[in-house]
């Protein structure tokens, strides 16, 4: 458990320097990545294999599972190796699903304008990550990116946030992290971050998350909101 019972309205900007995001699932909607690797993966890979379609979702599921939580689960050469596919092309094939959730930009807008910075580190492959670049907005509103691939760990081993150090100094007391992955935010709390902020609905197209052992993150026009009553009950302090 991790402790935080402040709410959204109440979070402590004050506290806050800069912010880490998430990309997949917090600042875009989970949903093309679901549909591309729940459905139009499989799809491709059983046309492939002339497979039945039940049949090629149980055995990718199962090579899925062999690799969770790892850098090769997040790797489009290695899933372009492993199934035969060329996942990269496939990706642009149904890029025009590619979506930032609702708000995102005016909050990277109003982060930024409040001297914080805005930092994406996101476990996405380079391939990936460059063609959400492309079809979205957010990458004209951060301050830097980093991608795990790079590092040489995924987000979800406490290293990684070690590591992520000596490329970006930070103090982990004065960083809000916010990701829609558990286990990522686990690792983080583990490192020493503070301000910890899940995701309550990462897909659009699903129900929300149930409660988490973190504040869940509704829509960013409620972290857009608290970030704008905090700058102007400072303004008000400080005539």
């Amino acid at each position: 458990m991790s402790g935080i019972n402040y709410s959204i309205s109440s979070l402590p900007w004050g506290e806050i320097q800069q912010v880490f995001l998430d990309m997949d699932g917090t600042l875009l909607d989970l949903h093309f990545d679901n549909y591309f690797w729940l459905e139009y993966v499989p799809q491709q890979y059983a046309k492939k294999r002339n497979l039945p379609l039940d049949k090629a979702k149980a055995e990718f599921m199962e090579m899925c599972r062999q690799v969770e939580g790892t850098l090769d689960w997040y790797c489009l050469d290695y899933w372009t190796d492993t199934l035969g596919l060329d996942i990269p092309r496939l990706k642009k094939e149904i890029a025009h699903l590619i979506a930032e959730h609702p708000d995102v930009i005016p909050f990277l807008q109003a982060l930024r304008s409040s001297g914080r910075k805005a930092i994406l580190v996101t476990n996405a492959h380079h391939n990936s990550l460059h063609l959400k670049l492309r079809h979205t907005r957010i990458g004209d509103h951060l301050d830097a990116v980093y991608s795990a691939h790079s590092l040489k760990l995924p987000k979800e081993d406490p290293a990684f946030w070690k590591v992520l150090q000596q490329h970006h100094p930070y103090d982990p007391a004065h960083t809000l992290l916010i990701d829609d992955s558990l286990p990522v935010l686990n690792a983080a709390q583990q490192y020493g971050m503070v301000h910890l902020l899940g995701v309550a609905k990462p897909d659009t197209k699903q129900a929300r998350k149930p409660a988490a052992d973190y504040p869940l993150v509704e829509s960013f026009q409620s972290l857009l909101q608290s970030l704008s009553n905090f700058e102007h009950q400072a303004r008000v302090f400080h005539h």
